[in-house]
C-alpha cells in the first residue's frame, strides 16, 4: 500500500517506524531513561526542575526540528526525539507537582483530557489516527503533540499509583504490565481496533517503563534496588543505541513505500 496519502501539506514518506516487538522494547527503555535522566539532572546534578526543564525543552525543540526536516523515517533522529520528549514529559509533570503543588489526580485528569482533545482535533482534521499515514507536516504535528501528552499523562498516572497511593514501584510496574497484557490480549483474541490498541499501549508503556526505571534506580529505603540514576540511565541508553544502530543498518522497521505512480 502506498503511504503517500493525498492531503494538505508537504508530502513525505512515512516518518514513523513499523510497530514491531523491538519498537515496544525501545519505547519502554526510552520511558525508563526519561524518568531516570530527569531525576539525575534535577537531583544528582542539582540543576533543579526549572533549569532542567528549560534545557531539555531546547534540546527537544532541536530534535523535533531535525525530525520535521527529514523526508523519511530516520531511526537515530526519530528515537532521539522520543527519548527527549519522554524526559520533557516527565519534567513537566514533576514541575507541576513539585513546584506548583498540583495534585497527581489533577495532573492525570488534565493530561488525559488534553490527550483526548488532541485525538479529537487530529481525527476531525485527518479522519484517522493511524500512525501508518504520517506523511504530512500537519499529521506529524498531531502525532508528536499526542506523544508529548502520553508521556506527561503516563508520568502522572505512574507516580499516582507508585507514590500517591503508596503501592511502590514494583507493584506499579506489575499493574501497568498487566494492563498492557490485557490490551494485547484484547487486540489478538478479541479483535480490539488496532489504532485504539496502539494508543492504549503507548500510554500504558510510559508508567510501566518509568516504574521499572524507578525500581532499579531508587534506593532500597524508597522501595528500589539502589542501582542509581547514572547506571540505570547508562545501561538503558546503551541498549537503545544498540537497537537504533541495528534498525539504521537493516531498516527492517521502515514502512515501505512503492515507487512513484504505484496505485494507492
Amino acid at each position: 500500500m502506498d503511504t503517500r496519502i493525498e492531503t494538505s501539506g508537504a508530502q513525505t514518506l512515512n516518518k514513523v517506524p513499523q510497530v514491531t516487538l523491538i519498537f515496544w522494547i525501545v519505547k519502554m527503555m526510552s520511558t525508563s531513561v526519561g524518568e531516570t535522566a530527569a531525576d539525575f539532572l534535577t537531583s544528582d546534578l542539582k540543576l533543579g526542575l526549572a533549569l532542567t526543564t528549560a534545557l531539555m525543552s531546547l534540546l527537544l525543540i532541536a530534535a523535533l526540528a531535525a525530525q520535521f526536516r527529514t523526508r523519511r523515517y530516520t531511526p537515530g533522529v526519530y528515537w532521539l526525539a522520543v527519548v527527549l520528549i519522554s524526559t520533557v514529559g516527565t519534567l513537566i509533570t514533576d514541575a507541576l507537582v513539585d513546584l506548583y503543588g498540583v495534585a497527581l489526580t489533577t495532573t492525570s485528569a488534565a493530561f488525559g483530557i488534553a490527550l483526548v482533545a488532541v485525538f479529537a482535533l487530529w481525527y476531525a482534521s485527518e479522519r484517522s489516527l493511524s500512525i501508518h499515514g504520517i506523511v504530512t507536516r500537519r499529521r506529524e504535528g498531531f502525532y508528536w503533540l499526542a506523544i508529548l501528552f502520553t508521556f506527561a499523562l503516563g508520568t502522572a498516572a505512574g507516580d499516582l499509583v507508585a507514590e500517591g497511593l503508596d503501592l511502590g514501584y514494583a507493584v506499579s510496574a506489575l499493574i501497568y504490565g498487566g494492563l498492557i497484557a490485557l490490551v494485547t490480549l484484547a487486540f489478538l483474541a478479541w479483535k480490539l481496533n488496532a489504532v485504539l490498541a496502539f494508543w492504549l499501549a503507548y500510554v500504558l508503556t510510559r508508567p510501566f517503563g518509568a516504574s521499572i526505571g524507578d525500581f532499579l534506580s531508587q534506593p532500597a529505603a524508597n522501595g528500589g534496588l539502589g542501582l542509581g540514576t547514572v547506571w540505570t540511565s547508562v545501561v538503558f541508553l546503551l541498549a537503545i543505541l544498540a537497537a537504533v544502530g541495528y534498525m539504521s543498518l537493516t531498516r527492517f522497521d521502515a514502512i515501505d513505500t512503492p515507487k512513484e505512480g504505484a496505485p494507492a
